[in-house]
C-alpha cells in the first residue's frame, strides 16, 4: 500500500463520518421538528383538502421530504417553511388528483320516470290540488300545515290559533271529503 493509498482510504472514511453526522443531525432535527410541528401542518393539510387521512399521509410525506433533502436545505431555520410549503404542495396535488379522477369518473344517468309517469303524476297531483281548493278554509289549512309543511298538531294549533283538537276535526273531515272528491272523480 503506498501513502496515496492509505491517504484515500483515510478521506474516504472521513467521508463517510462526515455523511453519517449530517445523517444523524437530519433525523435529530427532523424529529424535533415533528413534535413540534406535525399536529399544526395536519390542521393545515386537513383545511386545504378536508380528510384527516389524506392530511395525515401529505403532512408524513413532506417530513420524509425533507429528511431526504436535508443536505441541500444549507439553514435549518428554513425546514419549517419547507415543510410548510411540501405541505401545501402535496396538498394541491392531491386535489387536482381528485378533480381528474372526479371528472373521469363514470357518470351514471340517474333513474329518470317515463314520461307516462310524469304525465300521470301532474295529473294526480292537479287533481288534488283542484281538490284542496274545493275544501273550506280551514280544513285546508290543517291539510296544507300537516302535509305540506310538516308541522306538529301543536304547531298547527298554534299557527292557526285553535285547540289541538279542531286541528284534528279540521284534518279528519278534509281527509274525508278529499278522498271522496278523489275517489268520485277515479
Amino acid at each position: 500500500m503506498t501513502a496515496t493509498d492509505s491517504g484515500e482510504i483515510t478521506a474516504i472514511r472521513v467521508g463517510e463520518t462526515l455523511a453519517a453526522a449530517v445523517d444523524r443531525e437530519a433525523a435529530r432535527a427532523a424529529g424535533a421538528l415533528y413534535t413540534a410541528h406535525y399536529t399544526s401542518l395536519v390542521r393545515l393539510a386537513v383545511l386545504l383538502v378536508r380528510d384527516l387521512a389524506t392530511a395525515e399521509e401529505v403532512v408524513q410525506d413532506s417530513f420524509v421530504a425533507m429528511q431526504a433533502n436535508w443536505r441541500r436545505l444549507r439553514d435549518s431555520e428554513k425546514a419549517l417553511p419547507y415543510l410548510r410549503r411540501c405541505v401545501v404542495n402535496g396538498s394541491r396535488s392531491v386535489l387536482r388528483h381528485r378533480v381528474i379522477v372526479d371528472r373521469n369518473a363514470l357518470q351514471s344517468l340517474p333513474d329518470m320516470p317515463s314520461a307516462e309517469q310524469g304525465a300521470m303524476a301532474l295529473l294526480q297531483r292537479s287533481a288534488v290540488v283542484a281538490a284542496l281548493h274545493r275544501l273550506p278554509d280551514r280544513q285546508r289549512e290543517a291539510l296544507v300545515l300537516r302535509y305540506y309543511a310538516e308541522l306538529s298538531e301543536a304547531q298547527i294549533a298554534s299557527a292557526m290559533r285553535i285547540s289541538r283538537g279542531a286541528v284534528k276535526v279540521h284534518t279528519a273531515r278534509a281527509m274525508s271529503a278529499l278522498r271522496g272528491v278523489l275517489e268520485g272523480e277515479a
